[in-house]
């Protein structure tokens, strides 16, 4: 077939990529639906999959699809059905234009508070200008202000998102981009958009299958289907059919799923949208995207501070027109009062917070692809998840070596007439680290190379395990000698599935066989319980040794270094005698065994833990039990003869905690059963679940008002807010403690920049009702706003945890809200109340030294003292918003850019207030040294009020002041 002829079908019926054969029924819906223009419902994609071609013989099913198994399809039938069926692609979801990304991100959120704000004040000034001839610009420029910041704070946003995107695109690679297929007769190479329904296609080790096909022949020929059914275990294939379900029958292979071993030829069946892995791109495509938590939480803190502006401001107007101001003299009060209460630095404030934060979770492996999403894991009341992982890039030279907390420069030097300087000092740690590096290692040395330098040896082995090997022989001794005294007794060699390698070894004086690993480093971690420390002892895994490990592995590999884990384990004597036989699924169960930690971790955060799996509903219960999903003791209700799980009890407590729900039975329920399930079973796995069903059980957990995570299959990535780049179980519960704490931190810089409101509004209130000289003009609000606090707001934002920061269960999204009436109540009817105070008294103690000639001078000196007199009070507010709960000497020094806001936001206020010639231009004018001291009592009087009431909350836990003040 001419190439020319193919090329210019790329872009045809491009709504028409739903590919693939059809029984009568459904080909004449399909053409009737297309005839229409109409897309699969999101009803019909939730029916579970039903088709034939797996059950009927080879034969019938190659003459239904017109083609030979020995020739292929001839070039004019394939175009004539790629013309009929489209590309074989999937269709991706639909994209957001750029521009309406961008006009979402000037307009949405906080942005249109300011907004408002800006509106607001460009009406003050219009009617001003109108009004008066040459009325202040005061106004003008508080409106210029803040549609800078939003601009500036949009753009800014935009890009972050837009990198994320970028990032997206690089690693979404779903399919291959050539393939093997039989044409007239003879086996050529086309690109995978170019197959069609009849095709016969050539996959070998290592391909991702181009389509869904039935197998012709095989030779011991595995795919991973994790993606799709969630099974951990290579499957076999065979052209065998073995089950009515599709998903289980071994004689498929599934579009996009990895082949990891063997090769076979196979005829396709299904293309494009109608392959498997097309319906659940559609089917997550389909799904309308919903608020995140925080942008509900945003849209709730707008009308918080809108409704109080509003309320304030009519009541000072009608105060206003009582007093005898004129209508319009009441309305521009009206428009300062509500603009007062904007709170302008809030908004760039919020963004850098979330772009931290995101950065922090790319780094653990979360990708943050909008980030409003950023607190979303923090939200999560139940995960529902398989066992998969990822694979680390290669590297041929060993560059460093991280133990005992430390990352250590591997020698790469070699003195040949004196070996013993390239040796390492011994510790236990490093000891145990060489010894799986030499033993877990199938690279030899080349044969007669001991006159040649060891990092110029030829090895026979991958480069990753030579370089390991150069790496032990430079540093530690001899390899083949080392191995001598540990006679290797099993292995399992490395792959994509398993993510590590594994060999187990006699021991020369201890009891028990040795069992060493090594692989990617998250995988190993899951395996692990236990480290050892700088003292060579075994100590459990902990929240401080993850964050270490996570943070030293984003570091090297942000060197573009590969990074691999190692472990070792004695295995139990008892269960493993001397001479017993190994075999590999014994010792995976066995590795699985070991992973308590993180869903541990979970439980005690409050969060629900549901296994949803592919694997046989036996194997999905004992791994479940072993790694704590069923907790020890508990029964489920198929080990108890004749128990129904859905009938009535008087007492709930009698009801056993744990089910297992196998795809087939889940199938059969109704939506009230499932929830019946959800509800009432605090342990549960669902196994042999397919696509269609992790749905149900999601759908189940937001019905009954659960934030839910779930890791799900690359398509599903494409229409996600946020993604987790691997699907361990450990970076799950990283990412959920990282969420908890940006909604801690925001709340923190929230409280912080709203106390400052109060300050500002007050002098407006005063001037208006006492009619005494305005303490504090527009100027000054930018500045306090947008300049002296910005850099403090965000320091917040590098807090640590507190301690119970996974102690506590999931937050009441209708209780614990991220403006709450006791973050308000603290930060406007106290803190607030106290600024203004130091404000008061600074003022007025100035306006006794001055007389009536040099009052406009006194006017600058006013402003200075009250604006002095914030930045000084906000020195404590900054320190007291570090914790919640904790005492500002517990966060003791972990956030050094807190000091750095400190000051910054000293400096710049001294600058303002000194710095000769700005008079003019701010209205500041410099301030006597003793008359400081007037704001310095005021913040110490913060700080302790402060101290006082955390330790209260500490000491007596749910007492009024917690319930009233803790926000």
């Amino acid at each position: 077939m001419d190439e020319k002829k193919l090329d210019d079908l790329e872009g045809h019926e491009d709504d028409t990529r739903n590919g693939g054969h059809h029984t009568h029924n459904e080909h004449k819906e399909e053409h009737h639906r297309r005839k229409k223009g109409q897309k699969p419902t999101i009803d019909d994609l939730k029916k579970e999959i039903h088709m034939d071609e797996h059950l009927i013989p080879l034969e019938e099913l190659l003459a239904r699809l017109g083609t030979d198994a020995a020739s292929g399809l001839s070039s004019e039938e394939a175009m004539r059905r790629l013309q009929r069926d489209g590309r074989n692609a999937i269709t991706p979801p639909p994209q957001t234009p750029e521009i309406i990304k961008f006009a979402k991100n000037m307009l949405g959120g906080f942005s249109m508070l300011l907004w408002m704000g800006a509106i607001l004040c460009f009406v003050a000034y219009g009617v001003q200008e109108a009004s008066s001839r040459g009325g202040p610009l005061d106004n003008l420029f508080l409106g210029i202000v803040l549609v800078l910041v939003v601009f500036i704070t949009g753009c800014f946003t935009y890009s972050q998102e837009s990198k994320s995107a970028r990032i997206m695109k690089s690693f979404l690679k779903l399919v291959p981009q050539r393939t093997y297929v039989m044409r007239n007769g003879k086996s050529k190479e086309t690109r995978v958009e170019r197959l069609v329904v009849g095709d016969i296609v050539d996959v070998k080790f290592g391909d991702r299958l181009p389509a869904d096909i039935r197998i012709i022949k095989c030779s011991g020929f595995k795919v991973d289907n994790s993606s799709i059914t969630g099974e951990s275990e290579p499957q076999s294939r065979s052209p065998d059919s073995c089950h009515e379900n599709p998903l289980e029958s071994k004689n498929l292979a599934f579009y996009s799923t990895n082949a990891v071993e063997g090769t076979c030829i196979g005829v396709v069946i299904k293309t494009g949208d109608r392959t498997v892995m097309g319906r659940i791109a559609q089917l997550t495509g389909s799904i309308q995207e919903e608020k995140t938590t925080l942008a509900i939480e945003i849209d709730h803190f707008i009308m918080l501070i809108s409704i109080f502006a509003v309320f304030i401001g009519i009541v000072f107007f009608v105060v206003a027109f009582v007093l005898g101001y004129s209508w319009l003299n009441a309305f521009i009060f009206l428009i300062g009062i509500i603009v007062a209460n904007v709170p302008e630095g809030l908004l760039p404030t919020v963004t850098v917070c979330l772009t931290l934060t995101a950065q922090r979770m790319k780094a653990k492996n979360c990708l943050v692809r909008k980030l409003e999403a950023v607190e979303t894991l923090g939200s999560t009341s139940v995960i529902c998840s398989d066992k998969t992982g990822t694979l680390t890039e290669n590297r041929m030279t060993v560059a460093h070596l991280w133990y005992e907390g430390t990352v250590h420069e591997s020698n790469r030097d070699e003195d040949l007439s004196d070996p013993l300087r390239s040796r390492r000092p011994s510790s236990k740690s490093w000891d145990a680290l060489a010894r799986v590096m030499g033993l877990c290692n199938r690279a030899v040395f080349k044969e007669n190379q001991e006159h040649i330098r060891i990092m110029d040896r030829l090895c026979n082995g991958d480069a990753s395990e030579s370089a390991l090997l150069k790496c032990f022989e430079l540093e530690v001794s001899s390899v083949s000698a080392f191995r001598v005294k540990y006679p290797k007794i099993f292995e399992v060699p490395f792959n994509s599935t398993n993510k590590y390698q594994l060999s187990i070894h006699q021991q020369p004086d201890e009891e028990g066989y040795l069992l060493v690993i090594k692989g990617a480093p998250e995988r190993i971690l899951d395996l692990s319980t236990s480290y050892l420390n700088k003292n060579g002892e075994e100590v459990p895994v902990n929240t401080e040794f993850i964050k270490h490990f996570n943070e030293t592995y984003a570091q090297l590999g942000s060197l573009g270094e590969r990074v691999l884990g190692f472990a070792h384990h004695v295995l139990d004597p008892e269960r493993f005698p001397k001479g017993c036989e190994f075999d590999p699924s014994v010792i995976q169960r066995y590795l699985k065994e070991l992973c308590l930690w993180a869903v541990a971790k979970c439980r005690s955060a409050g969060i629900k833990v549901i296994m949803v799996t592919g694997d046989h509903p036996l194997t999905a219960k004992a791994i479940g039990r072993k790694v704590g999903i069923i907790s020890p003791g508990v029964r489920t209700v198929d080990e108890i003869p004749g128990a129904d799980p859905f009938t009535p009890l008087s007492d709930p407590s009698d009801r056993p905690k744990g089910i297992v729900i196998h795809g087939a039975e889940l199938a059969e329920m109704s939506d009230q059963k499932v929830d019946f399930i959800l509800a009432n079973y605090p342990e549960i796995i669902f196994a042999r679940t397919s696509p269609t069903q992790k749905l149900r059980i999601v759908e189940g957990c937001q019905r009954a008002g659960h934030c839910h995570g779930i890791t799900g299959s690359e398509v599903s990535k494409q229409a996600a807010s946020m993604i987790l780049l691997d699907d361990n179980f450990a970076s799950i519960v990283t990412a959920v403690e990282e969420g908890r704490l940006v909604f801690d931190n925001l709340k923190k810089t929230i409280a912080y920049a709203l106390t400052a409101n109060i300050p500002e509004l007050i002098p407006f209130l005063f001037y208006i009702i006492m009619n005494i000289p305005l303490p504090l003009g527009a100027i000054a609000i930018i500045i306090i706003c947008v300049g002296t606090d910005i850099v403090p707001a965000i320091s917040l934002a590098y807090e640590k945890a507190e301690c119970d920061i996974m102690a506590r269960p999931p937050r009441d999204q209708h209780k614990d809200r991220l403006a709450s009436h006791t973050l308000i109540y603290q930060s406007y009817a106290q803190i607030g109340m106290l600024e203004s105070a130091a404000g008061f008294l600074t003022y007025l103690c100035y306006g006794q030294d001055w007389g009536y000639a040099e009052r406009k001078q006194l006017e600058y000196m006013c402003y200075t003292a009250w604006f002095i007199s914030i930045v000084v009070a906000q020195w404590a507010d900054l320190m007291i918003c570090r914790t919640r709960r904790n005492s500002f000497f517990e966060a003791g020094m972990s956030n050094p850019y807190f000091f750095f806001a400190l000051l910054s936001e000293t400096a710049l206020a001294i600058f303002l207030a000194y710095f000769p010639g700005l008079s003019h231009i701010i209205l500041f004018s410099g301030l006597r040294f003793e008359w400081l001291f007037v704001p310095f009592s005021f913040s110490l009087i913060i700080f302790v009020y402060d101290h006082f009431r955390k330790l209260f909350i500490r000491r007596y836990p749910g007492c009024w002041v917690e319930r009233e003040t803790l926000y």
